[in-house]
């Protein structure tokens, strides 16, 4: 079922009042890659009664109101992209377009939209239920930030926003517990995973540079961000207070990651993979092209590339489905209308992490002064292709499935490091799993940039360029890397951009077309180089270009 959006649906359901109000900047997908629909589906399995109000207007009060005030508390998200990067290109222009929302005009989707939303619920309701934010944007703006488009630190949005509650990371049991305590008339603030505003810092919590401080000091700011980082890991993180003003925002420690039980558990509830009605009336939504038939394997990311928010939303620990979970959400896709026999994605943030983590890890948590797989892969963590090998080979066999893409990213330093499963695993995509193309993501072709990035350098990506053009020969079949590339990166001048364009024409044979300027977005240590101009782990200064004109130009250099 889809969950009510009208309050004729809340009459044919024969709800009189809804338990919890969900106000989301993205049209409502009811769909396992929507948070607002997990998080909707989640409190709705449990019993609560649930309502969505997607994109509302906020000039007046009629969208905003329409199904009344909830019995426990209102959640508010941005949507699945932070507000100011679904409307701002890296160059400070407005987008056009927008494929969450009906029609694709950018037109619905407020700046800042967490805290629009949630000041128009205390405007026109006043005194109400606690509001809870969730959601990538509030997750990533949760302590002091660079925000780049006013191109200063600003609060917690906690504070803007002047809402009650909010919940980081993605909150699948967390939010559960945080509706229990408010229905039996407990306080929430001991949730791991909830940040709250306090009059006092609570003891034994580290504090954090407060909030008037690094906003001066760019020194400061930096050492708030490592401490920040450094205690997102459930299992070593400690919480942690930061004085605004005469008040405190307090971070709880993370939530713990869910186990595979669990994760299965999520993924089986019924999503109806389409637009809701009301919304579907207003226009086509160009994002369900892609996901509608696409399936989430795991969660979480230990690549950690410093320009990349995963880490710090998802977690560092993947999290993985079993074989069995994905295979019963691939058998109820082939029985939904309009579906032809492919699957456009079988993955996640990173499809070749699936089912394997590192041991000392999933016991001791991540390593507080040390990264997976950057500058050098840690010798404890030993990639194995084989599960995914399985499980795709499992799929294939479904009746009913025709083709199944694996189009998620895919870090192919990863393939050369497995020496059993590697080559076989990428023999099994370049037969059975890529369209012509495979896209891969080295980012850059200089080493000097790339260790800003957090990325591995050139020398893999060669090799593995040379084993996927072997093994696409040996299959028969004409198919081609395609690159995704960043301009303006800090670290990367005008110069690195010209010996980038030399590289590619000479060793990847390509006119590159996928390649994008450097967006800072907050919470990520390539937006604390962009903001500071020195790099966190060493203090030396580096260039990082501001001109948004060169900015541009650092782009054409390899484009034209």
């Amino acid at each position: 079922m889809f969950l009510p959006t009208t309050p004729e649906e809340l009459a044919a359901l024969g709800w009189d009042v809804l338990d919890v109000i969900l106000v989301t900047g993205d049209t409502y997908i009811d769909h396992p890659s929507s948070g607002t629909a997990v998080i909707g589906k989640i409190l709705h399995s449990a019993g609560y009664r649930v309502g969505i109000i997607a994109q509302p207007d906020i000039t007046s009060p009629a969208e905003i109101t329409r199904l009344g005030e909830p019995r426990l508390f209102w959640g508010v998200t941005g949507g699945c992209v932070d507000s100011m990067v679904a409307n701002y290109t890296a160059t400070k222009r407005k987008r056009k377009s927008d494929d969450y929302t009906p029609g694709g005009e950018n037109n619905r989707r407020p700046d800042r939209a967490v805290i629009v939303y949630a000041n128009a619920i205390r405007k026109y309701f006043k005194t109400t239920r606690p509001i809870v934010l969730g959601g990538i944007e509030a997750s990533l703006r949760r302590v002091a930030h660079y925000d780049y488009w006013d191109d200063k630190i600003r609060r917690s949005i906690l504070f803007d926003s002047k809402a009650t509650y909010l919940l980081y990371g993605m909150a699948d049991d967390s939010i559960l517990e945080f509706a229990n305590t408010l229905a039996s008339g407990t306080s929430p603030e001991s949730i791991r995973g909830l940040c709250f505003i306090s009059k006092q810092p609570l003891e034994g919590y580290l504090e954090l540079p407060a909030f008037e401080t690094v906003a001066e000091d760019k020194h400061a700011f930096i050492e708030m961000f490592h401490t920040f980082y450094q205690n997102n890991d459930a299992i070593t993180a400690r919480g942690l207070c930061q004085r605004h003003g005469d008040r405190f925002l307090v971070q709880n420690p993370p939530a713990y990651p869910l186990s595979e039980a669990r994760l299965d558990e999520v993924y089986s509830i019924e999503f109806e993979r389409a637009v809701h009605p009301h919304y579907a009336r207003q226009g086509h939504v160009k994002a369900l092209e892609t996901i509608q038939f696409s399936i989430t394997t795991h969660r979480g990311c230990y690549g950690e590339c410093n320009f990349c928010a995963i880490a710090v939303h998802e977690g560092r620990t993947v999290q993985s489905r079993s074989p069995k979970s994905i295979i019963a959400e691939a058998a109820r896709i082939t029985r939904l209308p309009g579906f032809k026999g492919i699957l456009s994605d079988v993955g996640g943030p990173t499809a070749n992490m699936y089912g394997w983590e590192c041991s000392k890890k999933l016991k001791q948590g991540s390593c507080a002064h040390r990264r997976c797989l950057t500058p050098e892969r840690c010798q404890l963590m030993r990639p194995n292709h084989q599960p995914q090998i399985a499980l795709l080979r499992e799929l294939r066999k479904i009746p009913g499935i025709r083709k199944v893409f694996v189009a998620s990213g895919i870090r192919y330093d990863l393939i050369l490091a497995d020496k059993p499963h590697g080559r076989a695993y990428l023999r099994e995509i370049v037969q059975h799993h890529v369209s012509g193309q495979m896209k891969i993501a080295p980012e850059h072709s200089e080493d000097k940039v790339l260790r800003h990035m957090g990325k591995p350098g050139r020398d893999s990506l060669l090799k593995f360029k040379t084993m996927f053009e072997t093994l696409s020969a040996e299959a028969g079949k004409e198919q081609y890397l395609t690159y995704y590339l960043i301009a303006a990166h800090p670290g990367c001048t005008e110069e690195d951009m010209r010996r980038m364009k030399t590289f590619v024409s000479q060793k990847l044979h390509i006119h590159p077309e996928q390649v994008q300027v450097f967006t800072p977005t907050p919470s990520t240590y390539s937006s604390l180089m962009y903001y500071t101009e020195m790099d966190p782990f060493t203090g030396q200064p580096i260039f990082v270009e501001k001109d948004l004109r060169r900015k541009s130009t650092q782009k054409e250099l390899i484009v034209k």
